[in-house]
């Protein structure tokens, strides 16, 4: 292969990698690793497993907030140093990933760990022009980009090493259930353990992390090392206790001012010891106390006291927690519906992108980004992007956010209201074809649509809409948004029947334009 065709052939692997897949990509900062002294003998538990010269995955399961990526990412930029990390894929409700990327993303990562197979997997897309396209097979993607590519690596390998020599390589799957349907969680795991099985490949171990879903259970190899963690381990209970001495200890010496008697521990004994109790095992608690109690402009032992004014019966209750920092608002019940709007969001956007999308909401948006900031990751520059996914559940669930609970119709509708509200503001842009295709309400309006309650105000901006902006909004589409956004507005249609005949009229006009 002369060298330009190999240059294009990397090149369109590497246009297809998603690198909010890799696990210490700039996209996914900040990076949550492993305090230095916790989890050390669980850490070593599984080095152990991944050192064996048989191909065995490991499944660390447990329930949101125990913290199964941090030790993922700690895993893997351990094995990263020791040369051993084949590839990771970090799912991530956060990022807009596709299926299709995970398989070619996967390939990239192998390439670059073991350059000896790099030139195979060029080969393979130079061959196979559709090879990287989203609708091919991915068992055809698996056997041309990772498996035959690793059939050669073990001739060679075999070759020119010892058995001693031989160290396994390891891919990390984090976060299985996060975003993917049950059928394509089962469908990777089958997918990877199926073909990493083959005796004819080098052994690389997978590291599998999820929720203990049934469907993924019953796709593992039997062979797989189950590795459950729970908020109850006497470990991960005194490495919770850990991080909480470390953390409270910080924010006393980072802010002495605040404490009269710096020679008197803080926080109290029994304060610290309930608090501790409150967290039990879950680190995801731990951290959200400690950016609680250490947020601007509040004394620590007030914001503390606040925590501890509700007992608890259990430990690790993280929906208390989440309900005592809804409770510091002052209208609650506000807060929680332009909090529901933002987790609905197809993907994060900036505070500015936020600001420009709720505009007519912008202090409520600014007084609940600031009350709950405990549950935010926001640093006025990068996205928005709420700290754990368990946030996301808790506020998902009638029996378990109770009086704050926002049905998902009744966010989906105040989205796509603030989506037809900007096009309304940008009528002269949108008529004159100067407004952005990119903007998230261009891209988004129709999806949330699809799935909002059809409120009286919506059903009003949308005939202003259809009147001044649709037909626009069509003309500016280029054609593989537009066969997208037409299937969008088919689900639509049931929202608004007044949309009908002007979207048929629309999409006959267009259609008979691209013929």
């Amino acid at each position: 292969m002369d060298s330009a065709s190999y240059e294009r052939s990397w090149n369109s692997l590497c246009k297809v990698v998603d690198f909010t897949g890799i696990f210490d990509s700039e996209y996914r900062q900040p990076h949550s690793r492993c305090m230095e002294n916790t989890r050390v003998a669980l850490r070593k538990r599984i080095t152990q497993v991944l050192d064996r010269r048989d191909q065995t995955n490991v499944w660390l399961k447990g329930l949101a907030g125990v913290g199964k990526s941090s030790i993922a990412f700690t895993i893997s930029e351990e094995l990263k140093a020791a040369e051993r990390l084949a590839a990771t894929f970090f799912f991530s409700h956060k990022h807009a990933q596709k299926d299709a990327a995970i398989i070619p993303t996967i390939a990239y990562q192998l390439a670059l760990a073991i350059p000896h197979i790099q030139d195979k997997i060029v080969y393979a897309i130079k061959n196979d022009k559709m090879l990287l396209s989203p609708g091919k097979s991915r068992t055809d993607q698996m056997r041309e980009l990772i498996i035959k590519p690793l059939q050669e690596l073990k001739d060679v390998y075999w070759r020119n090493t010892t058995v001693s020599q031989r160290v396994p390589f390891v891919i990390t799957i984090d976060a299985l259930d996060e975003c993917l349907s049950s059928e394509e969680a089962t469908r990777l795991v089958k997918l990877l353990t199926d073909a990493l099985a083959d005796p004819d490949l080098p052994v690389i171990h997978v590291i599998f992390t999820s929720r203990p879903e049934a469907h993924i259970g019953a796709a593992m190899s039997s062979s797989v090392h189950e590795i459950p963690l729970t908020p109850r381990d006497e470990d991960t209970i005194r490495d919770v206790r850990f991080f909480l001495r470390a953390s409270l200890d910080k924010i006393r010496t980072t802010r002495p001012i605040l404490f009269d008697q710096p020679t008197i521990p803080w926080p109290p004994v029994d304060d610290f010891e309930t608090l501790a109790f409150k967290a039990g095992g879950l680190f995801v608690y731990a951290a959200m106390a400690m950016n609680f109690i250490s947020a601007a402009g509040h004394h620590p032992q007030e914001r503390l006291n606040l925590l501890l004014r509700e007992k608890s019966t259990v430990g690790a209750d993280i929906d208390q927690l989440y309900r005592q920092i809804i409770e510091t608002s002052e209208d609650p019940i506000a807060h929680c519906r332009m909090l529901a709007s933002v987790i609905h969001l197809s993907r994060p956007l900036s505070l500015a992108e936020l600001q420009e999308l709720f505009h007519a909401d912008k202090t409520s948006l600014t007084l609940m980004l600031e009350v709950f900031s405990p549950v935010f990751l926001n640093d006025g520059v990068g996205d928005v992007e709420i700290y754990h996914a368990s946030l996301r559940d808790f506020m998902g669930d009638r029996l378990r956010s109770k009086q704050y609970y926002i049905d998902d119709a009744l966010a989906h509708e105040h989205i796509v209201c603030c989506c037809l509200d900007w096009f309304l503001r940008g009528d002269q842009m949108m008529s004159s074809g100067r407004s952005s295709p990119s903007s998230y309400p261009f891209q988004t309006w129709a999806r949330h649509l699809s799935m909002a309650y059809p409120s009286s105000k919506l059903r009003n901006l949308l005939v202003l809409f259809t009147d001044k902006i649709l037909r626009h909004w069509v003309r500016a589409l280029d054609d593989s948004d537009f066969s997208l956004a037409y299937v969008a507005l088919q689900k639509a249609r049931m929202t608004c029947l007044s949309l009908v005949t002007v979207l048929n009229l629309l999409v006959k006009g267009r259609i008979l334009t691209m013929i």
